[in-house]
């Protein structure tokens, strides 16, 4: 499996100057090239192919006086930018064909220098670890790395990133053998909220750090700082500098959190159930901005990967399954209750439940119900009967991903 392994880059000067080459480059050739393809397609002309765009906005280009920059940066910069531009057009047909799954994608778009992120790939052929705990890259030079970690193998591509904070990164994709942990037989069911970021099906609570908003008081004062800079000075490029540190320095911790406590959830269960949230609805709402310093979306990635990883069992409960309306006592559905009632009594058993608790227990019961019928999802649960016989998972059953369907990451026969 690969893996992708991101480490901090400290350039000197010359070096910033040739990596700010090498993004520019990078961007005007995947300008030029997506702007043949739209012109051909606005004329009705055939659709221009890569071989086509690499011998026009590449090779000849460098021979002008007007691109003749293009050539003191390497040419797998240049190589590499034209290949994810074809890479963008392949998802964006793909998805209007209905052949790749999830959220439609749109077409590419032209890049700017004013865009928040900046980076460049290379392939083998353009970098190197010599072994002194730096790195070479192609017509930039020994690259200072701080290094948090080894590599497992040598690394088989590099991409170079520069954020809105003036960072540099170096991001490595490595291939690796699954690291496969000693089997459990706990499983989790995980119901995911604001006030209280998760909570197990074994009752166990993980509590909300809530990181943007402990840094909203220091993020005002910077931003006031920053509205009273004349737009165009050096003096706001500086202030909005000061702004995305401290943007990147929450979102660093948030990710770092997510690491830790994803990383805990997997090694404490063999199996791991999470209901599938609409997390862009609702962020259009008016707990957008919690929404977001949650970071639901980025830690559910998380235990999809690393469970595949280790050899466990990660399920999607699809968002149509009423888990916060089903006792998890005798099954009965008791309606919709607005999100102020925390605790509620079944009307059939009597039973009182928390209810977080109670829907992380319906998770968990309802991903064992998918893991065993081989279903990739929950089906429609609106005014349908929902079976609620506890069904245990069948560990050596493993689920194949259908069209339309979630996949399920992990193998349940670990």
């Amino acid at each position: 499996m690969q893996l992708r392994y991101n480490y901090r880059a400290y350039p000197d000067a010359s070096q910033r100057r040739a990596l700010a080459r090498a993004f520019g480059c990078a961007r005007v050739v995947w300008n030029d090239c997506l702007r043949d393809r739209r012109e051909a397609h606005a004329a009705g002309l055939p659709y221009v192919t890569a071989a086509e765009l690499s011998r026009r906005r590449i090779t000849q280009a460098k021979r002008t006086g007007e691109r003749a920059w293009l050539a003191e940066v390497s040419a797998v910069v240049l190589q590499q930018s034209l290949r994810d531009l074809d890479a963008a057009y392949r998802n964006f047909f793909d998805s209007l064909k209905g052949k790749r799954p999830g959220r439609k994608v749109g077409p590419p778009r032209y890049k700017s220098k004013k865009d928040a992120r900046q980076s460049v790939r290379l392939n083998a052929n353009a970098f190197s670890l010599p072994g002194d705990g730096r790195v070479y890259v192609a017509k930039v030079g020994h690259l200072k790395v701080k290094w948090s970690r080894r590599l497992p193998a040598a690394p088989t591509s590099l991409t170079v990133t520069k954020d809105s904070a003036g960072r540099y990164f170096l991001s490595f994709v490595v291939e690796t053998e699954p690291d496969i942990l000693p089997a459990l037989g706990t499983e989790a069911g995980i119901d995911l909220g604001l006030s209280v970021f998760a909570v197990l099906s074994d009752g166990s609570r993980i509590a909300s750090p809530r990181f943007l908003r402990r840094a909203e008081k220091k993020l005002k004062r910077l931003q006031r700082e920053l509205s009273r800079k004349a737009k165009g000075s050096k003096n706001r490029a500086k202030a909005r500098i000061r702004v995305a540190r401290q943007h990147a320095r929450a979102a660093d911790r948030r990710r770092d959190w997510h690491h830790k406590a994803s990383t805990r959830i997997i090694r404490e269960n063999q199996a791991v159930y999470v209901e599938d949230l609409a997390v862009s609805g609702l962020a259009r709402t008016r707990l957008a901005k919690s929404v977001h310093d949650a970071g639901w979306s980025a830690f559910v990635g998380m235990l999809e990967y690393k469970t595949a990883q280790h050899g466990r069992t990660f399920t999607r409960v699809g968002r149509a399954f009423p888990s916060s309306q089903l006792c998890s006592v005798c099954g009965v559905r008791d309606g919709p209750k607005p999100l102020h009632v925390r605790e509620w009594m079944c009307g059939a058993c009597g039973t009182v439940h928390e209810r977080d608790h109670n829907a992380a227990r319906n998770v968990l019961v309802e991903g064992r119900r998918i893991v065993a019928a081989g279903r990739a999802e929950t089906p429609n649960a609106c005014g349908a009967p929902v079976r609620r016989a506890p069904v245990p998972a069948q560990r050596r059953e493993t689920g194949s991903p259908r069209k339309g369907h979630t996949t399920q990451a992990g193998n349940p026969g670990l």
